[in-house]
């Protein structure tokens, strides 16, 4: 398993990356412990969560995730081997169990969620603390259309960066970095960290997959490229969708069918379902499951700082990681991008 340094610090981290979001909502502790050994076992050190999780998100379970990885660290040890990645969330008002309807990124927010996690990781620190999404009016999450209507009064990203300031100086969290943030968020963090001295983001974990290369189109890759940020990619299958499976079986179990369909819609487009058949034919053709090219695909990319991939199965997660030694010829990464020129980003 081959491993990359993210941004400007230390940490060197798999090419694969264990994403954990299923733990407690459809998987259990034991499922997670054993995804866990196996991941070790094939040479994955980095795992990600965040305090949200699992997922959907709901009050009952906010927290498990990050329980189930403290139960095992506790009964495993290890703990510095391992590069551990959670994430505070966002705005949400309609999310009130997470330290209330207005939690956000201010300095005691930040506190109080790190706290909370280290508590529930049983650890003394983070490796990687990430801001699960903006305060700030951003489109995320489906919208890709920025509308000034809905802007609401964000915590300043400077204010932000002093309150983590404190927490690495408390070693309570190693490095930082934002999640679904856009090109003008990157360069704002880097700004105001140069300016005034605080810590700089070292990743920004955002949505990538064959559905899904915004990324490269809104110049987000120069912009990480340039101020060496690394991308830590989620959702690689599109919820599973990239697998085949649901266009092979449209009632077939997984996050699209057992969930209700707000729950993921950009997933459900027509157009992803039309991509999804292409792309499936095309990695059958060349003796490749579905979910080996498109994982393979992310796995290549030159941005890649590492690809987060999240399994309900050990078999899942067995041909995931496999998916890593295989190399894509010129002939299929050609016939990938043609596929993209005509169905373009479908499922962003």
């Amino acid at each position: 398993m081959q491993r990359k340094t993210q941004g400007r610090t230390d940490l060197e981290v798999s090419t694969v990356c264990l994403g954990t979001m299923t733990f407690g909502e459809q998987n259990t502790e034991q499922d997670a412990h054993a995804q866990l050994d196996y991941a070790l076992e094939r040479g994955i050190n980095f795992i990600d969560t965040a305090e949200l999780y699992p997922v959907p998100p709901n009050a009952a379970t906010q927290g498990s995730t990050e329980r189930f990885i403290g139960s095992w660290l506790k009964a495993r040890g290890g703990r510095d081997k391992l590069v551990l990645a959670t994430k505070i969330a966002g705005p949400n008002g309609s999310q009130a169990w997470i330290r209330g309807s207005k939690h956000n990124h201010d300095a005691a927010n930040l506190r109080a969620a790190v706290d909370a996690s280290l508590q529930r990781l049983q650890t003394d620190y983070i490796d990687l603390y990430q801001l699960h999404w903006p305060s700030r009016n951003v489109p995320i999450f489906g919208a890709n259309q920025f509308d000034p209507r809905k802007e609401r009064n964000g915590v300043a990203i400077e204010e932000t960066l002093r309150a983590l300031a404190d927490l690495v100086r408390e070693g309570k969290i190693r490095h930082i970095g934002v999640s679904n943030e856009s090109p003008w968020g990157v360069c704002e963090f880097v700004k105001q960290a140069e300016i005034h001295g605080l810590p700089r983001i070292a990743t920004i974990q955002n949505l990538y997959n064959l559905t899904a290369r915004a990324f490269e189109t809104t110049l987000l890759d120069e912009v990480c490229y340039r101020e060496d940020v690394s991308l830590l990619a989620y959702s690689p299958l599109a919820f599973g969708q990239l697998s085949a499976k649901y266009v092979d079986d449209p009632r077939a179990r997984g996050r699209l069918t057992i969930y209700p369909p707000t729950w993921s819609p950009r997933y459900l487009r027509p157009a992803v379902f039309d991509a999804t058949r292409e792309y499936a034919a095309l990695a059958r053709e060349h003796g490749l499951t579905p979910a080996q090219m498109a994982l393979a695909w992310c796995y290549s990319r030159w941005f890649m700082g590492s690809t987060i991939v999240g399994a309900t199965t050990l078999a899942q997660l067995e041909e995931n990681i496999d998916a890593a030694q295989i190399v894509l010829s010129d002939e299929v990464v050609k016939r990938i991008d043609e596929i993209h020129g005509r169905i373009t980003n479908p499922g962003q």
